[in-house]
């Protein structure tokens, strides 16, 4: 499986823990300024991964990637304020930064190739 499959489905993935997390936020601790901003980023990493995967160049490709590394990074962001402010559990906490900090990882490596394929052309 190519890294873009990998993220595709990483990012898919964690989409769907980020707006069950909203649900858990917003019916439960009753917060709603927060999670709506980490609805917004964590549910847009895959979105612009999903774009990229269809899009109609290679700067197209390579622009969606990098915007899904800034949302990835906001999205550890609001976590780690979540976490913080005690709206999050350690063990809540924890799971989510693993999975953050992984497809953050693989998106760093997808765009430091990208880099390198530029400089080569």
């Amino acid at each position: 499986m190519n890294k873009k499959n990998v993220i595709s489905t990483k990012s898919f993935d964690f989409a769907v823990r980020i707006v069950n997390l909203y649900r858990h936020l917003t019916n439960e601790k009753k917060e709603f300024i927060l999670s709506k901003q980490l609805l917004r980023c964590g549910t847009s990493i895959g979105a612009n991964v999903s774009e990229a995967q269809k899009g109609q160049s290679t700067a197209d490709f390579n622009s969606k990637m990098y915007v899904s590394l800034k949302e990835a990074n906001e999205t550890e962001y609001w976590l780690r304020l979540l976490f913080k402010t005690e709206y999050l559990t350690q063990a809540e906490f924890d799971s989510l930064e693993k999975d953050i900090t992984e497809i953050i990882a693989i998106l760093m490596s997808i765009t430091k190739s990208m880099k390198m394929k530029d400089k080569k052309q």
